[in-house]
């Protein structure tokens, strides 16, 4: 049995389903003749695309399965003007589907195909990843990285269906599986108090993998960002809580390079320094700060930039001046008040900005 979550947009809505040894485009009525155009990177294409491509192929579908770079570089306008030139090939129509099979890259990628040829068709996500699984493939933000930052080019659309198969999830690296656990921890932070505790509690279950824990923890995490998609589908208010953690995160990835740091271990630097100011601007107890930095290592994930990394401040701070949330050249972040409440749009004293780099880089 499978958990569904219903993102709730009106004529936008779709459905997240999770589970194990899922049946994909559960949403497509009619299939005979609908062609789908299938995106996976190379690492994600040699374990599991083969086998999604049959299961779409025996359900009707015509399939047309591309392979591109693994990596984070390949999030780019290069990349995009590929998958248009093999859309055309492949003479995808308005009633064709673009289905993204992989993490974050991959459906932020395909996605903004999705959202632009033919002035949009439509778009599922199969997310491989953990992180894909609980943050990027729900809430229809795509993405592309300039050599200027991160996602600085992109467009909010939405999937018609996302397919979480935790199955999918016993090829996943242990580092990429880590990674993953950061934007759990998020959730907590910023809107579940209880969630958060339940984490601390089953961190050895987080870390086996163990299927009924990770059905229901990803079920969570969906329904939270649903919940928050739904209140602000274009991120113009309080959708920016999901940033918790994310301005100097992104920073960090821009300065070493988009490859050093997978996205969720930048993000769980980000949110051991949030933590930290949060503490100076918003009050947040030292106990709490201190179970976030506790929970986020205890599950493998850095909290301080690793000894001998040579990350310098001045570069850091310049990197967070092309985050989509600046304004006026000021670092905008999201900072908690407690577990479970976070506010948005913050601005810190440069002073105090410098202060809690020094305590957390130590």
């Amino acid at each position: 049995m499978a958990t569904t979550i219903d993102v709730k947009l009106g004529e936008r809505s779709y459905p997240i389903h999770v589970g194990r040894g899922l049946t994909l485009a559960h949403v497509l009525e009619s299939k005979a003749g609908i062609r789908i155009l299938m995106i996976s990177d190379s690492n994600v294409d040699a374990l599991h695309g083969e086998a999604c491509q049959k299961q779409l192929a025996g359900q009707g579908f015509e399939v047309l399965r591309i392979v591109i770079p693994a990596g984070e570089s390949t999030k780019s306008l290069h990349w995009v003007d590929f998958l248009y030139g093999k859309a055309a090939e492949a003479g995808l129509d308005r009633s064709s589907v673009i289905l993204a099979l992989g993490g974050g890259m991959t459906g932020d990628l395909a996605g903004f195909v999705a959202a632009t040829y033919l002035r949009g068709i439509r778009f599922i996500q199969v997310p491989t990843s953990l992180l894909a699984m609980v943050d990027s493939s729900v809430g229809g933000k795509t993405g592309l990285n300039l050599t200027q930052g991160k996602n600085l080019v992109g467009a909010f659309y939405q999937p018609i269906e996302v397919d979480a198969d935790l199955d999918l999830l016993k090829t996943l690296p242990s580092r990429e599986y880590v990674s993953g656990l950061a934007e759990v921890v998020k959730y907590g932070v910023i809107w579940d108090a209880a969630f958060f505790h339940l984490l601390e509690k089953e961190v050895g279950g987080l870390l086996s993998r163990d299927s009924v824990l990770l059905e229901k923890v990803v079920a969570r995490c969906c329904e939270i960002k649903a919940e928050v998609v739904a209140m602000d589908e274009r991120e113009i208010g309080p959708r920016a809580i999901l940033n918790f953690g994310h301005t100097l995160g992104h920073a960090i990835e821009k300065v070493d390079g988009y490859g050093r740091w997978f996205h969720g271990e930048a993000v769980a630097i980000g949110m051991a320094y949030a933590a930290r100011l949060s503490m100076t601007v918003k009050g947040f107890s030292a106990v709490e700060a201190d179970a976030v930095v506790g929970l986020l290592g205890k599950l493998g994930l850095p909290v301080r930039p690793a000894s001998g990394d040579k990350l310098d401040w001045m570069a850091v701070r310049e990197a967070m001046m092309s985050d989509k949330k600046t304004l006026n050249k000021r670092p905008r972040f999201v900072l908690a008040r407690k577990l479970g409440a976070v506010m948005t749009g913050c601005e810190v004293d440069e002073s105090v900005l410098v202060e809690a780099w020094h305590v957390c880089s130590k």
